[in-house]
């Protein structure tokens, strides 16, 4: 009788332990009470992009899904990859869309966050859509290379953006800098803008393929792709690995040839403190068949791009983290 006593309570030790590390013992944290969700008592901001870009209608798509499922949600307009890095560490969201490679360089504090404090409370939960670095001039400029840039007005992204991070990096790789050519920090939307008044020569858009404001650009002037050629392409993923080799199909916005030139992931990046639940609630709707169709009406990208299958692309082999509520979602598509 003895010995049964004593292995009870063994056993209801044993059972509380496996409790508290499930609510959060263990560092996992829950939303639930009783085992049910409460979704309308969980607040999802998303920060997006500026109104001119593609992340702003994606993200506004993935707060929609959020709403569908019950949540109270919100899309917020922003300066796009590294404001929502700091909205995500400060708590101005629960969702951001970022670009890998600023999210391993604040992680790891180099490029654009040189000298600062490496990040360990960055965390992610799918990835969405490879932003390709898309160099775009006019034909009556006459510019066709890289090397060509120089002298030339060249808008290269709002400063410290993901936009202009990829613009220090491809110069670098293609042996110039800054000092080579007449730079300005405008967004590309600016930048363009700039090109139709024949007031700028070049604007980096690092973007989803099918970018309304380079198709604008298109109704009113030739445009041309300038490439990123073999031997800088070589240097760039070289140092820089969270790059790929990727190319403009002619198709994207009629040009004459297609374009190699270099593309990054996007992520989802989620609030490291958001319960593990809510983020794999989420996930699962996302990953709904409604889901999936509210998020691939927002944009032609959007619909090509995310898929369950494709959701752990340019996060697999890298040093980004997964959320806990995410890594469970995946770990149960057999995909980790």
């Amino acid at each position: 009788m003895k010995a049964a006593k004593v292995m009870g309570s063994v056993m209801a030790l044993l059972v509380a332990g496996s409790l508290l590390a499930g609510c959060g013992g263990g560092g996992s944290k829950s939303a639930s009470e009783g085992g049910k969700l409460d979704r309308s008592k969980q607040f999802v901001t998303v920060l997006t992009g500026p109104t001119s870009g593609i992340y702003f209608p994606i993200g506004g798509a993935f707060s929609k899904v959020a709403g569908e499922m019950g949540y109270k949600t919100s899309s917020t307009a922003t300066g796009a990859t590294v404001e929502n890095i700091n909205g995500i560490l400060t708590g101005k969201g629960e969702m951001a869309i970022a670009m890998s490679d600023s999210v391993i360089q604040c992680q790891e504090a180099f490029g654009a966050f040189e000298g600062k404090k490496k990040e360990e409370d960055l965390r992610v939960m799918m990835g969405l859509w490879p932003n390709v670095v898309q160099i775009v001039t006019t034909e009556d400029t006459g510019i066709k290379k890289f090397s060509d840039l120089k002298g030339r007005k060249v808008g290269v992204g709002a400063p410290n953006s993901g936009v202009e991070l990829n613009a220090r990096m491809i110069f670098e790789a293609n042996n110039m800098s800054y000092q080579d050519a007449k730079v300005d920090y405008l967004s590309y939307g600016e930048a363009i803008d700039q090109i139709k008044n024949g007031q700028c020569d070049v604007a980096f858009v690092t973007s989803g393929l099918g970018n309304a404001t380079i198709k604008e650009l298109g109704t009113m002037k030739k445009i041309r792709f300038i490439p990123i050629e073999k031997d800088a392409m070589d240097r760039l993923t070289k140092k820089y690995p969270f790059y790929m080799p990727y190319k403009i199909p002619k198709e994207s916005y009629d040009t004459d040839v297609d374009t190699p030139t270099a593309a990054v992931m996007n992520v989802m990046l989620v609030d490291k403190k958001l319960p593990d639940d809510v983020v794999y609630d989420l996930l699962t709707g996302i990953y709904s068949e409604k889901g999936l169709e509210t998020i691939g009406a927002s944009h032609a990208t959007a619909k090509r791009e995310i898929k369950l299958d494709t959701g752990l692309r340019g996060i697999k082999g890298t040093s980004l983290k997964l959320h806990p509520g995410a890594e469970k979602f995946w770990k149960e598509k057999g995909m980790l």
